[in-house]
């Protein structure tokens, strides 16, 4: 036997095991429960002091916000890299690089400076077993002197018991939001004029 190798039962149970990541936790609760067909909707508003043109050219993705995501969103979801497409056009689709995976977006309605709305079509994230994103939305509302914007994400939650999982999934939905809200907030006030 070398000094590296013990048959301590005491040293074997004090030697320090890999942590799993959070993402690999549910990943594993996630197989425990077949795939949902319901979809659910959380939506997220923010006022702005800017037009709905000048926040309409601020408007970007998850995967484009500058800063980085807060620490409850980085330990459920893996980093996002960068975005190819434009997304200009209705039908135009948007591939979304994440450091362990990706989404495919395709833009359904664009309606300026009013609304955009894509569905997602094929989602390799690693949370699969636990949720799927169906469609997400930007929705630009006139409100006085500013405009109030509207994000909305569906999705399918698998998890079980729902009213366990739906508030965890709900609290990330609005960490996602308020994220790219905030992004969109920077972009504008970094514009001259």
């Amino acid at each position: 036997m070398t000094s590296t190798q013990s048959h301590d039962p005491v040293a074997a149970a004090a030697t320090p095991r890999a942590r799993r990541h959070p993402r690999e936790l549910l990943w594993l609760v996630g197989h425990l429960f077949p795939a949902s067909a319901e979809i659910e909707a959380v939506t997220t508003t923010a006022r702005f002091d800017a037009g709905p043109a000048a926040l309409w050219q601020a408007m970007m993705f998850y995967e484009e916000v500058p800063h980085a995501p807060p620490l409850l969103l980085r330990w459920f979801l893996p980093c996002p890299v960068r975005t190819q497409g434009t997304g200009k056009h209705e039908g135009a689709l948007v591939e979304c690089t994440y450091s362990r995976g990706g989404l495919t977006k395709r833009i359904t309605v664009l309606e300026r400076p009013r609304l955009v709305r894509f569905e997602v079509l094929d989602q390799r994230l690693g949370i699969e077993r636990c949720l799927t994103t169906v469609e997400g939305s930007y929705e630009f509302r006139p409100c006085g002197n500013g405009t109030e914007v509207a994000l909305t994400t569906r999705y399918r939650g698998h998890l079980r018991p729902r009213a366990l999982w739906r508030p965890l999934e709900r609290l990330l939905a609005h960490q996602l939001h308020r994220h790219i809200l905030g992004g969109m907030g920077a972009a504008r006030d970094a514009k001259p004029g």
